[in-house]
């Protein structure tokens, strides 16, 4: 039992200081995109031949790209329009499967059977290939990137929602607001949604990093973030020429996608096992 009760701890410790670790990469991209403008040493689009594949000096701490603009100044920049797009993706997600699987689950009949069939339709498409097909055709851009990824994946969010709403909806609490003929956009918003956003605070959290890879894989093959903005999976396409002779120009921004992901899977499993008694034992 004693070797049982040590093993725990260290598990218990180790896990502690992973997401503690997680947590502090993410907090610290976010101050990187919070204040760019006055981290950033250099203006990040500030091209000069004169100075192309400069290795790291003084001046410039992780050296300079093909077009000579700072890549330091380029990364900090990134981690805001990663970070920034990311969360606007998640944001319209969340608001519209939220509004409708509650919609699904609490009004069940007829407008249930229709929005489940219409998300089937969506599940259908593996959502990238359907994010990828609905930015072909709205155009490349940030704004269609965001839109396009947010419509290819809001199904899944739809029909955890409706489960959720579903299990809560008979519960005592929720009749009673009922019978005291409490409307149903009231009950929703006082009876339903506090109880499961921590549910849905830890689906989006865990998916954090899949947007931000995706993000970045779009903006690698041409679809996403237009240059000359800096966004970490252009970076890794314009770096992607010079792979033999400067690696380095393909492996800062791939670091920066790595760590980011990680922390928030760190970050989801963690918020998992606190909302999840079950994870706990």
């Amino acid at each position: 039992m004693r070797v049982m009760a040590a093993t725990f701890m260290q598990n218990l410790t180790g896990r502690r200081t992973l997401v503690a670790v997680g947590l502090l990469v993410i907090l610290v991209n976010i101050l990187l995109a919070v204040l760019a403008p006055v981290l950033a040493p250099h203006d990040p689009n500030d091209v000069s031949l004169e100075r192309k594949l400069m290795p790291p000096d003084g001046s410039y701490l992780l050296g300079t790209d093909h077009l000579g603009r700072c890549i330091l100044s380029r990364l900090i920049h990134g981690a805001r329009v990663s970070l920034g797009a990311a969360l606007a993706v998640m944001s319209a997600t969340l608001a519209i499967s939220t509004v409708v699987g509650a919609a699904a689950g609490f009004a069940g009949g007829r407008v249930d059977a229709v929005i489940m069939r219409l998300c089937d339709i969506f599940l259908a498409f593996p959502s990238l290939i359907l994010a990828l097909a609905l930015v072909g055709v709205m155009g490349p851009g940030l704004t269609n990137v965001v839109l396009a990824m947010a419509l290819s994946q809001w199904a899944w969010y739809a029909r955890m929602i409706r489960g959720m709403v579903l299990s809560l909806k008979e519960r005592n609490y929720v009749l009673a607001a009922k019978v005291a003929g409490t409307g149903q956009a009231v009950i929703i918003a006082r009876h339903i949604l506090p109880n499961i956003l921590p549910q849905i605070a830890v689906l989006a959290t865990l998916d954090v990093g899949w947007v931000i890879l995706h993000i970045a894989g779009m903006s690698f093959l041409g679809l996403g973030i237009q240059p000359p903005t800096p966004e970490w999976g252009a970076m890794i396409n314009d770096g992607r020429q010079f792979l033999r002779g400067y690696p380095s120009l393909m492996a800062y921004p791939g670091f920066m996608i790595l760590s980011v992901v990680m922390a928030f899977n760190l970050l989801g499993d963690a918020l998992r096992d606190m909302v999840d008694p079950k994870g706990k034992c």
